[in-house]
């Protein structure tokens, strides 16, 4: 019958469909978990593409998505199977560290970059682009903040001193406000400082 709808019908709507998702599923950088389930989302994808390629005949769309297959589940390994369990160990010891008596709160360096930093009003100031380190004695010598913009297109860089920042339960804040963090110098995004003036960042303290 013509409105007879075949296997090769439905894999050659779920291919384009799956592959647009975990495309926006992985590129958006949304966590470990998120990124893990685009490449559960573009397995499906790929699998669905072979089944169009076995329907049609066409090799080099079969082998092409074969080997896409394998890549897409690497990354379901590495993404929800061994970065998950790395993060969950993480999360764990800065619960038990907060909640044990007499040890120090503990926060992941890992989860330092993409962190928000809440200022003094509970509003959230910007984004945590990345900490630099002193080799000598492996103390922060600056954060970078980003704020402004949309999407990373018109975001403006500031250096603070990380003395000003409290971190807790995984958790960023400080005691500056908006205004405070705009009045900073603005980095040049392809030249950092190696130095910053940590005056100006106690900006509001």
């Amino acid at each position: 019958m013509g409105n007879t709808i075949t296997l090769q019908d439905i894999a050659g709507w779920i291919a384009p469909i799956a592959t647009t998702i975990a495309a926006i599923m992985t590129a958006a950088n949304l966590g470990t978990r998120v990124t893990g389930w685009g490449f559960v989302v573009f397995t499906i994808g790929s699998i669905a593409w072979s089944t169009v390629a076995i329907s049609t005949g066409q090799s080099n769309l079969l082998w092409a998505n074969g080997f896409l297959t394998l890549v897409n589940l690497i990354g379901i390994w590495r993404w929800l199977g061994r970065q998950a369990k790395h993060e969950d160990g993480r999360d764990a010891a800065t619960r038990y560290s907060a909640a044990a008596a007499g040890v120090p709160t503990l926060f992941g360096v890992g989860s330092l970059v993409g962190a928000a930093l809440t200022g003094r009003d509970g509003e959230q100031l910007g984004v945590i682009v990345d900490g630099m380190m002193r080799c000598e004695d492996s103390r922060l010598s600056y954060l970078v903040i980003g704020e402004g913009g949309v999407a990373g297109v018109g975001e403006r860089l500031h250096a603070l001193a990380p003395e000003t920042v409290r971190f807790s339960n995984a958790r960023a804040e400080c005691d500056l406000t908006l205004t405070d963090l705009k009045s900073l110098p603005v980095l040049d995004p392809e030249r950092w400082p190696a130095e910053i003036d940590r005056e100006a960042g106690r900006v509001g303290r």
